[in-house]
């Protein structure tokens, strides 16, 4: 599949090797075969190209999206007019835990914290960096530095953080492509301040949620819209809203259907704060 973060590869490498002029000359004849050399170049890892029957199970779904960090999953069937393959839809990790959070009622340790349970990555006391592992900018930070951000590390958002480790919004890959959309390629040397002003005025707000809240409010909170991630802040007076850790969808699913499993073999014959959203702040997963 093609990505946003195959755009994202692809900007990087144009912003270090070409104008701008000769990048949107060169995109107009670029061949997607082309993606596995700039990967290369890059030294990122190549993304996973998996699929599955429709009429698998569920849960070799969602393994499959756990051993291979995939976000999303086609779903292919044989064509026996063409004899080829077709996509009838693609299964996404949101649908997944969605489906899970409405129908599946036998889920274990609803009531304990999500840090208890060791969802999520959190921020280490000891590390070498204040937020250590977790990446961060802050509004002075290039555009361009947290896309290398992005492609390095295989993420699709980073918290925006004041001096004081205050977390004031959350910038993410779809804010880059909106950049791109509007044909603002040069603006990747702007601030993250003025990059957000390009931001579409329906954008939904940084969801948070605290290291104390329990798996049963995240679930609840899947079920009544669409979540992409949570970035987990401080409740306790003195250090509340500061940055504590960030949630994935993949790490839900890992505590939800389990990550010490065998392997699936894809291509076999089928058998907001959580209660609470933090609006964005003027000044910006």
């Amino acid at each position: 599949m093609f990505t946003v973060a195959d755009i994202i590869h692809l900007i990087q490498y144009y912003y270090h090797t070409s104008s701008y002029d000769n990048a949107a000359a060169d995109v107009e004849h670029f061949r997607l075969e082309s993606l596995r050399r700039i990967e290369r170049e890059l030294k990122v890892p190549t993304p996973p190209t998996q699929s599955v029957h429709p009429l698998r199970p569920l849960y070799d779904a969602c393994r499959l999206l756990i051993q291979t960090h995939a976000r999303r999953l086609p779903l292919l069937d044989y064509d026996e007019q063409t004899g080829g393959q077709v996509v009838l839809s693609v299964l996404t990790q949101y649908r997944v835990l969605k489906f899970i959070a409405i129908n599946c009622r036998e889920i274990i340790n609803l009531h304990m914290s999500l840090r208890s349970l060791g969802i999520g990555t959190y921020v280490d006391p000891n590390g070498p960096t204040p937020f250590h592992p977790i990446a961060t900018a802050t509004l002075n930070t290039r555009v361009f530095d947290v896309v290398h951000m992005f492609s390095e590390r295989g993420i699709s958002a980073v918290p925006i953080i004041d001096e004081n480790g205050i977390v004031v919004n959350l910038y993410e890959t779809v804010d880059v492509i909106t950049l791109v959309r509007l044909g603002e390629y040069k603006s990747l040397d702007l601030t993250i301040a003025a990059a957000l002003a390009h931001r579409a005025p329906d954008f939904p707000g940084v969801i948070t949620c605290t290291p104390s809240d329990s798996l049963a409010s995240l679930l609840a909170l899947v079920r009544q819209r669409r979540v992409h991630r949570l970035v987990v802040v401080e409740g306790e007076d003195g250090r509340r809203g500061r940055l504590a850790g960030i949630i994935t969808l993949s790490d839900v699913l890992k505590y939800v259907v389990g990550e010490d499993m065998d392997s699936v073999s894809p291509q076999s014959a089928p058998a907001q704060h959580l209660g609470n959203e933090s609006s964005e702040q003027n000044s910006p997963t």
